[in-house]
């Protein structure tokens, strides 16, 4: 495909899903029968023309792949003049196969996951909103564009995540993420002032080019503007509190925007503004410190969770916290980041499709205490989501073993004493990864049954999913073992991101086989440490009470929502109770104060009009003679 061929298609790529979101949504329930196959179409058909468009891509020199076209004058109001356009480059390119192509995975799994809801078409429109927004948000050549797709999927987040809003747990957790990823874009809608106010423009070419000119307080106010929308949408600390409650969402919504995209536009936010970010260190500062404690953050509060969901919700925060740490190291862990997010988007939306299989062969259950001994049962399900988990604690030759390791050695290689708190913070993370995800497959797939005759519902009868739900399964897992090996052979995807990120030598402290020997040694101890606690002993198949205050902690989310509530619920309710009090006893007192005065006058004023005409002739003649004397007075002055 040609560049112009290309150009002229671009606006395709979201077209596709947003026109099956529309006529789904206007149709109602005369789409009810194929609605579904409509929106899977058109997700796939997205798809194999972002392919088509990568093979054009590579077909050409570095220099000539990056292709743009403005679309329509959207913004012309004064000196702010904004094109609504499309830019696909390298960069870009990565978020259009991932979107699209796990995307399309993820509907078909849908159609048999959803089967019997009777909103499943409703949902399908829903899913195809989403694509059609991450889609613009990452193809737009500008940050007002980015915006419009920023808005768009946390709009199509707030729909899925509150699918089942007559469950009161679902609306309560989509209003949560609401309200939280509000927060965040608040850092966006500044950042875009800031960039009209410096550079008088918002697209990316003009706010790069004159990044070098800005003043390193604007740059760094700017750097901090977009760390705290990535916080939000990426659910990192302090911002991570809504990503547990997500789950309340189908499997489905878990595995596609909570694991494979919607929570990695934060990490695409920062690597696309890496020309902003490397000019105010203070602010990439920030954004390892950021990752860092993120990534400790999750790996902890997924040790503690029996939920299954939950679990892998609290390694999606910890996971994607490498990705912010590798973000925050510049051109040095640019591509490592970008790499992990890919291998990301395969092994974590095979898991949740693998809880989603679980779940439902168990009667929609989720606690993994009262699973055990399901790997006879659902084969399927318990091989690919085994190589899920083989990924993402990094062994070899697993998706996640290329992608986390560079991180860590990038981490290190940072130097000093910065180099040994990060590359420590990651090392320790891996080991975490290593005893929860252990965990939740001992849990799981091993031991003995936990599963009874229930009072409250029938007992579960497990067995393997259909295949349409195991096939993008299958296809899924084969992502997760090979995705990183092909990225990262010869420095592959370093050499493709180039142009966009620019170019990086590795300074490595220690030889690459020492620092993987050190990594695959501490998730040995992990995995060791998880087997020996759950694997050897009995199960109780409910949670102990007589636990340490770490994993009181845990359980609760390392008090997130009480610090929220600590630091921004009770004082906003404060200074909501002390306005209510302004209004009442200021601006309604004054209000109710001066309606008094006045009436009071008036009742006064009122006596004066008797209606005696012998009263009003003395008014008139008192007046004319308080005159008389005035004049005489002037007069004799």
């Amino acid at each position: 495909m040609t560049i112009d061929q290309t150009a002229s298609l671009l606006w395709l790529l979201p077209g596709l899903p947003l026109v099956g979101a529309v006529v789904l949504l206007i149709s109602g329930r005369a789409s009810d029968r194929w609605g579904h196959l409509l929106a899977t179409a058109l997700a796939v058909a997205s798809f194999v023309l972002g392919l088509v468009m990568f093979v054009g891509m590579v077909s050409r020199s570095a220099d000539e792949r990056a292709v743009t076209e403005t679309l329509f004058t959207w913004v012309p109001v004064g000196e702010l003049n904004v094109d609504f356009g499309f830019q696909l480059d390298q960069l870009s390119m990565c978020f259009v196969l991932l979107i699209t192509g796990v995307g399309s995975l993820i509907h078909v799994y849908s159609i048999g996951y959803m089967h019997d809801d009777p909103d499943r078409r409703r949902f399908f429109a829903y899913l195809n909103l989403f694509l059609a927004a991450m889609l613009v948000l990452v193809l737009a050549d500008n940050y007002l564009g980015l915006y419009l797709g920023w808005e768009g999927v946390g709009l199509a987040s707030y729909l899925l995540i509150g699918f089942w809003q007559y469950k009161p747990s679902a609306a309560t957790a989509a209003k949560k993420a609401f309200v939280v990823n509000r927060v965040g874009d608040i850092g966006l809608a500044i950042g875009l002032m800031i960039m009209f106010a410096t550079f008088g423009a918002v697209s990316f070419t003009a706010v790069f080019d004159g990044a070098g000119q800005a003043g390193e307080s604007t740059l760094t106010a700017l750097g901090f503007m977009l760390l705290l929308a990535a916080c939000g949408k990426s659910a990192q600390v302090p911002l991570q509190s809504w990503l547990g409650d997500a789950m309340e969402g189908p499997t489905p919504v878990s595995a596609l925007i909570h694991a494979a995209t919607m929570v990695t536009a934060g990490v695409y936010l920062i690597v696309r503004s890496g020309p902003i970010f490397d000019l105010a260190p203070h602010a990439q500062v920030g954004v390892v410190v950021v990752g860092a404690v993120t990534l400790l953050f999750g790996a902890i509060i997924g040790c503690a969770k029996d939920d299954i969901k939950k679990a892998l919700a609290a390694s999606t925060m910890s996971q994607i916290g490498y990705m912010v740490l590798a973000a925050g190291l510049g051109p040095a862990g640019y591509a490592f980041a970008i790499m992990h997010l890919l291998t990301h988007g395969f092994f974590k939306a095979g898991l949740f499709l693998g809880a989603g299989s679980v779940m439902h062969g168990m009667n929609d259950e989720t606690d993994m205490r009262r699973y055990g001994a399901l790997r006879t049962l659902m084969p399927i399900t318990f091989v690919t989501f085994g190589i899920g988990y083989l990924a993402i604690i990094g062994v070899p030759p697993f998706a996640g073993f290329y992608s986390k390791d560079h991180i860590i050695e990038v981490a290190f290689g940072a130097g000093g004493t910065k180099g040994l708190l990060l590359g420590g913070a990651a090392l320790l993370g891996a080991g975490i990864t290593a005893f929860y995800m252990t965990r939740v497959m001992i849990l799981t797939f091993f031991g003995e049954k936990r599963w009874h005759d229930g009072t409250d519902a029938p007992a579960p009868h497990p067995h393997e999913s259909p295949s349409v739900m195991t096939a993008p399964m299958i296809l899924i897992a084969i992502g997760s073992v090979a995705s990183g090996f092909f990225l990262a052979f010869g420095g592959a995807l370093q050499t493709w991101l180039e142009p966009v990120v620019g170019e990086h030598h590795d300074e490595l402290a220690i030889p690459v086989w020492a620092m993987t020997a050190i990594i695959l040694v501490v998730v040995a101890i992990g995995v060791a440490i998880a087997w020996r606690q759950y694997a050897t002993r009995p199960v109780l198949e409910v949670a102990p009470d007589d636990v340490s205050a770490l994993t009181v902690a845990a359980r609760r989310d390392l008090y997130g929502d009480a610090a929220n509530e600590a630091l921004l619920m009770r004082p906003g309710q404060r200074v909501t109770a002390g306005l209510v009090q302004l209004e009442d006893e200021g601006i309604d007192g004054a209000t109710t104060g001066i309606g008094a005065t006045i009436s009071g006058l008036s009742v006064r004023i009122r006596g004066w009009q008797s209606g005696y005409v012998r009263s009003y002739a003395l008014s008139m003649f008192a007046g004319a003679a308080v005159i008389t004397a005035l004049v005489m007075v002037v007069n004799v002055l």
